[in-house]
């Protein structure tokens, strides 16, 4: 029996830093919140980040269907939350990376900031040029964490 083929590539954690650049240059990931009864409470989301801050908009036609996300009533009861985003590439799997930002749910946060935040994600998603917003979820990034097929 021959040994499995080694990988061509290898796999390296992000710097911080890195980690950081990857989570602004990018505007979708996957947004998990903690629900009090049902555990993880994963959702995909649309997001912009200033390094220290991350947002996302809530839509104002969400909005008129509740008056809160599931994801800002399970922040209500738990402020913590993670983000994921991720680069897949299913024929070059070096091209492969995450990056796992550990955030905390800021309730009140000052309006320039939200300004901000809320022009940095109209400006990375077409779809919101108008902004139809009804309000920002923002949070702190508490941790930025990521790894990569292989150093580039």
């Amino acid at each position: 029996m021959e040994p499995p083929a080694r990988s061509t590539f290898s796999a390296m954690k992000l710097s911080s830093a890195e980690a950081s650049d990857r989570l602004a240059a990018s505007s979708h990931g996957v947004l998990c919140t903690l629900h009090p009864a049902r555990g993880p409470h994963p959702e995909p989301c649309l997001y912009a980040t200033d390094g220290q801050l991350l947002a996302f908009a809530v839509e104002a036609t969400k909005a008129r269907e509740a008056p809160r996300l599931v994801c800002e009533n399970n922040l209500m009861a738990d402020p913590r939350a993670t983000l994921l985003v991720e680069h897949w590439d299913p024929v070059d799997w070096s091209k492969l990376w995450w990056v796992r930002a550990e955030l905390r749910h800021v309730p009140s946060p000052g309006p320039t900031r939200v300004d901000f935040l809320e022009g940095r994600l109209v400006d990375a998603v077409e779809q919101f040029r108008d902004r139809p917003f009804d309000r920002m979820v923002v949070f702190d990034v508490v941790n930025v964490t990521g790894w990569t097929a292989t150093a580039e």
